[in-house]
């Protein structure tokens, strides 16, 4: 939860509207004491007036300057999101921001290393980084060097309004995700900046199909799975569907953890359920696929996603709840693929790397 719930609530929509018009007006003394009272009194605000502001917060987010403090704002309407506001309706703003402070911290980093060494001379994202020699490092105006700057420092900030929006909404993720996620990991790879959350939310697969090889059975399965955050979440919807469906032999998960993997409802803390793995999950050439992964790892061939499925060679067990608390997962048995069919998918695997076709 983005802030903390106070208990009474009055006015709210008119302390918005004090923004907006501040805003509008291009005041900044005046945006500067409504957008205070803004954050103020979201946190007491009833749920019925934050569904309505939640949208009219985001919209402002565009008309506030990059040198502002618009991810604030942002984590504002996120809040709203989080006790009902229509994520579709607040999502482009959000994820515009995002989008487009990743590529000035990008930015930032190209410029600070080409001035004064490698990648791993690049600061920690603290303000303390701008200072008076700050725009003749980067180069640019003063204003444009405090805009990258900041960006690098509050990039972080995005996260959580992000989330709200994408695990809220599969068309959301549809329509903004993988334009954002290659600057998203390109960050992470930095390693000054804690995005993973951020980078497994747009990675997300929705309505995707995915062949499965079951290498001990010989078998094979087209999966369609969605809002999956990570393989440990895969791993049991899988054995869910196909060990608990009585097409492959090994553990059953529970029902529970079932339950956790897919009731739109989330767990209300963390849970004990766990969860014993029944297979070990592998790419079409032999390299492993780790639970800690995600099901975007998965490698694409001809089209489909292709897995192979094998006995796992120790018993591993984890906890069962999901990775985004708030983002149910899917797995549906399409069809089981005729014996033609799973000896042509086995055919563009690669035996020599681990995989043995079956005869």
């Amino acid at each position: 939860m983005i802030f903390k719930r106070k208990r009474e609530a009055s006015g709210f929509a008119a302390t918005v509207s004090k923004l907006e018009g501040a805003v509008a007006a291009r005041d900044g003394d005046r945006t500067g004491q409504a957008f205070t009272a803004v954050m103020d009194a979201v946190r007491s605000a009833s749920d019925a007036e934050r569904i309505l502001a939640g949208p009219r917060l985001a919209a402002l987010l565009p008309a506030f300057p990059p040198t502002g403090p618009r991810p604030t704002l942002a984590m504002a309407a996120g809040f709203c999101v989080e006790r009902g506001a229509d994520p579709m309706a607040c999502a482009e703003p959000i994820l515009g921001g995002v989008h487009r402070d990743l590529l000035d911290a990008l930015e930032f980093a190209r410029r600070w290393t080409a001035t004064g060494g490698g990648e791993d001379e690049l600061p920690e994202p603290d303000e303390k980084i701008i200072d008076d020699a700050l725009s003749a490092r980067l180069g640019g105006d003063v204003y444009e060097a405090t805009r990258l700057a900041l960006a690098w420092c509050s990039v972080e900030g995005w996260q959580p309004p992000a989330l709200a929006v994408l695990c809220r909404s599969a068309e959301v993720r549809r329509l903004h995700a993988s334009a954002i996620l290659p600057a998203c990991r390109e960050l992470v790879a930095l390693e000054r900046h804690d995005l993973t959350c951020l980078a497994y939310a747009l990675a997300v697969l929705d309505d995707e199909p995915l062949v499965v090889l079951h290498k001990p059975t010989g078998t094979g399965f087209e999966v369609r799975i969605g809002g999956i955050g990570d393989n440990f979440q895969l791993h049991t919807l899988l054995a869910h569907v196909l060990v608990g469906g009585g097409y492959v032999t090994g553990t059953t998960p529970s029902a529970e953890s079932v339950r956790l993997a897919t009731d739109p409802d989330p767990a209300q803390g963390r849970t004990g359920a766990i969860v014993t793995g029944a297979f070990e999950l592998f790419a079409p050439d032999g390299e492993r696929i780790w639970n800690e992964g995600l099901p975007d790892d998965i490698p694409v061939v001809e089209g489909r996603r292709l897995l192979v499925l094998d006995e796992p060679t120790y018993q591993r067990s984890w906890n069962a709840d999901r990775f985004f608390p708030h983002l149910p997962g899917t797995a549906e048995l399409a069809r089981v693929l005729t014996a033609d069919e799973t000896r042509s998918w086995f055919a563009r695997t690669s035996p020599g790397n681990g995989i043995r076709r079956p005869s």
